[in-house]
């Protein structure tokens, strides 16, 4: 039989509990998302432009390049994406330094302000949820989100993780 740490036998869970699993990960996603989602509806912003610029906001001076593959979309729906950010005033697109046919993204002083107001939102809801929860689930709840992740996937997030280290 499989062991997880501390010994415990792995659990091995009936369809309904995992029904249940997949119902609450719907509406956690819900939650997680409804105070940016408010946010950006003022701007007629979505998503696609909350997860641009969370990335640029944490890799400054990303190229088009990293962040298409950190998002894992199309260049056509990346461009247009940015497109936007820029002609509002949110992101800036710089020539690169070493190569002149890159471009480097970085949040204007708007861009980083949006951006810690998105963060803010999702970082208070994340913070009373691992308070309610506790310090195990914390770190139970990562490995789940981890281990659910398609390996090309989660290629992509530890390439993200060991870059901000």
């Amino acid at each position: 039989m499989a062991e997880v740490q501390g010994g415990e036998a792995l659990l091995f869970l009936t369809d309904e509990q995992l029904q249940q699993g997949i119902e609450a990960m719907f509406f956690a996603y819900q939650g997680f998302t409804a105070d940016p989602d408010r946010i950006l509806s003022t701007m007629a912003y979505g998503r696609a432009h909350h997860r641009a610029i969370h990335f640029i906001a944490r890799k400054p001076g990303t190229t088009v390049t990293n962040l298409l593959n950190i998002l894992g979309v199309t260049k056509q729906s990346l461009n247009r994406v940015l497109r936007t950010l820029v002609e509002d005033g949110l992101v800036a697109s710089r020539v690169g330094k070493s190569d002149k046919r890159e471009r480097n993204l970085h949040l204007t002083q708007e861009g980083a302000a949006l951006e810690r107001e998105l963060s803010d939102a999702q970082r208070a809801r994340m913070r009373a949820a691992y308070r309610a929860a506790g310090p195990g689930a914390v770190t139970g709840f990562r490995q789940v989100l981890e281990a659910m992740m398609d390996p090309d996937m989660r290629r992509r997030y530890q390439t993200l993780r060991e870059a901000q280290s």
